[in-house]
């Protein structure tokens, strides 16, 4: 049969079809086959048509003529291309001596990692008389006991001896709340934002080829400045209110927060509370030692009229504070990818958030300033109606009324 009289159409959609998806001693015998099939000129044009060489194809023909290797082998005993460790005695001991000194990690777990990328190591093994490539140092590496890993943060510094005795601390109290049907929040600061057209982390769905363009640098626009959203997660009705202010992260605009999550949601849930659960970080605008913190408590105790238990979380271990993954980590994901254009965006972003399990959150703009560095007098600290717990009276205190709160404000 004459090359001009194959039909190649044919043979490339039997190719497509079945032979390509073999492995690799059915690929060579099915393209035999097929040259077997065409007669004269059936090598050259089948070698065309599959991309394998006339020497594979030439092998498939002398595998059409003997007996099939046992079931899970493509090659025969022996064949293929031996390993780098044969043909190279000293490879691997040099690759190990190179390695070992560049490790990180605890040299007694199983998976280590290398600092040295594979093209250098690759480089210096040739520079020690070895003929290797990048692709080769990357198969042997695994062989030797390494992997690339990532940082993972598992280290926390010095646990507080009383840290676990803290969390059941807290939890017993939120349990007693909840069975007294008292309100149990938990606030904090989440990190400050950018305001304009800069990069939010994440990724979003938008035509091929059309990303969202950014600014380059983030450099803070004078004109609309950062943005500094705290929270208050009600733990019982899992609601949020994140209050957006404009000027600084201080115990002023956190409890400025706490009062009006009480005016805009806290009151209508709990019509008649008397009492209301705070657990907070231990530091930042609300932490444990923080003198205006009790200070700007007591008042909005006096307005009020609620006794204000406190139980602050133990040092280091702010990732247990129910706000950052019952409200924080859903208002990340409700907004990335998206630069946060002005800020009504943020507060519009952030009272848009929901979950399958029910989390609403609402979200208001704060314009107060609010001022760094006030000081608090010993006389103001002694003024305070406030009481300590027999356990860690430090993290775990109650602010009551000093009179009778004033209604009309």
């Amino acid at each position: 049969m004459r090359a001009g009289m194959i039909d190649c159409q044919a043979i490339r959609d039997r190719w497509v079809t079945v032979g390509s998806k073999l492995d690799e001693r059915g690929r060579r015998v099915f393209a035999a086959m097929e040259v077997r099939a065409v007669g004269r000129g059936g090598l050259e044009v089948v070698s065309q048509i599959t991309g394998l060489a006339r020497s594979t194809i030439g092998r498939g023909l002398k595998d059409l003529d003997t007996e099939a290797p046992p079931a899970g082998r493509v090659r025969r005993e022996g064949g293929g291309r031996r390993h780098l460790s044969h043909t190279d005695p000293t490879l691997i001991d040099d690759l190990r001596r190179l390695v070992e000194p560049a490790t990180r990690g605890d040299p007694m777990r199983p998976l280590l990692w290398v600092s040295k990328s594979h093209e250098k190591l690759a480089v210096a093994l040739e520079e020690m008389g070895h003929k290797i490539s990048a692709n080769s140092v990357r198969r042997l590496l695994p062989t030797l006991g390494f992997r690339r890993q990532a940082n993972r943060k598992a280290d926390e510094g010095s646990r507080h001896p009383d840290r676990n005795a803290q969390f059941e601390h807290i939890n017993a109290k939120v349990i007693a709340f909840q069975a007294a049907r008292q309100p149990v929040i938990s606030v904090d600061t989440k990190k400050k934002e950018l305001v304009g057209n800069y990069k939010n982390a994440g990724s979003d769905d938008r035509p091929q080829g059309d990303p969202q363009r950014v600014k380059v640098h983030d450099f803070e626009d004078k004109t609309k400045g950062k943005v500094v959203p705290y929270g208050v997660y009600d733990v019982t009705d899992n609601s949020g209110w994140v209050s957006i202010g404009i000027t600084h992260d201080t115990a002023e605009f956190a409890v400025q927060s706490i009062r009006c999550w009480l005016a805009k949601m806290g009151r209508e849930r709990y019509p008649h509370a008397c009492e209301l659960l705070i657990t907070a970080d231990c530091g930042g605008s609300n932490g444990a030692r923080v003198r205006l913190w009790k200070v700007e408590l007591q008042k909005l105790a006096d307005e009020t009229g609620l006794c204000l238990s406190v139980c602050h979380y133990p040092p280091g271990t702010s990732k247990w504070n129910k706000i950052e993954h019952r409200l924080f980590c859903h208002i990340t994901q409700n907004w990335r990818a998206r630069p946060l254009a002005d800020r009504m965006a943020v507060v519009e972003l952030i009272a848009a958030t929901t979950t399958k399990t029910g989390l609403r959150v609402e979200a208001a703009l704060d314009t107060r300033t609010y001022e760094k560095g006030k000081r608090i007098s010993k006389a103001e600290m002694k003024a305070l109606n406030i009481s300590g717990d027999p356990f860690h009276p430090d993290w775990n205190y109650t602010i009551r009324p000093r009179s009778p709160p004033n209604r009309s404000s």
